[in-house]
């Protein structure tokens, strides 16, 4: 079976790219075909991570592992397409060259059969132009939320050392 993606770029201009690749394909055959479509030289690291409906970053699928070794890490050379993808599955996020943050949004759009005469992967449509400079991200807390975690109905007086549970000589 063949995956077509629609890869999109997390800015204000429409930038996206529609590739079709081979389910069996692994992530780092993905990341290569999505470089290529965007026309970057792929000499940057680059991580996918699963994703929800709503676009919440899940786990990751690195291009080495780098962890301690306690934890078991999903690599792009050895996970296939088809162990992450799925119908219920179809969203993930690929973040490109980590000191510029190139984002991408990916969304399954389509699982149908190969056609004869195709290599895969393939580009099927490209539109619009990458910017010269990765957007810039906004990391902003809802209007509600304090971005630090605080509830403004604590009535917490922090001049107020006595009301404060800790030992002051607890060195």
């Amino acid at each position: 079976m063949i995956f077509r993606f629609r890869i999109i770029l997390d800015a204000t201009e429409d930038v996206f790219r529609d590739i079709e690749i081979e389910e069996e394909a692994t992530f780092e055959d993905f990341s290569n075909a999505i470089t290529q479509a965007f026309g970057f030289d792929g000499m940057e690291m680059a991580s996918f991570y699963t994703s929800d409906d709503d676009w919440n970053q899940g786990e990751e699928i690195s291009q080495f592992d780098m962890g301690d070794g306690d934890n078991p890490i999903l690599l792009m050379n050895e996970t296939t397409l088809d162990s992450i993808f799925s119908e219920d599955q179809t969203r993930m996020i690929y973040v490109y060259d980590f000191l510029n943050m190139w984002t991408f949004l990916i969304e399954l759009a389509e699982i149908a059969e190969p056609m004869n005469g195709i290599l895969y992967p393939n580009l099927l449509f490209s539109h619009g132009i990458l910017p010269d400079s990765a957007p810039d991200k906004q990391f902003e807390a809802d209007e509600d939320e304090d971005p630090y975690g605080f509830d403004d109905d604590d009535d917490l007086d922090i001049n107020d050392y006595d009301s404060l549970n800790f030992d002051e000589n607890w060195n």
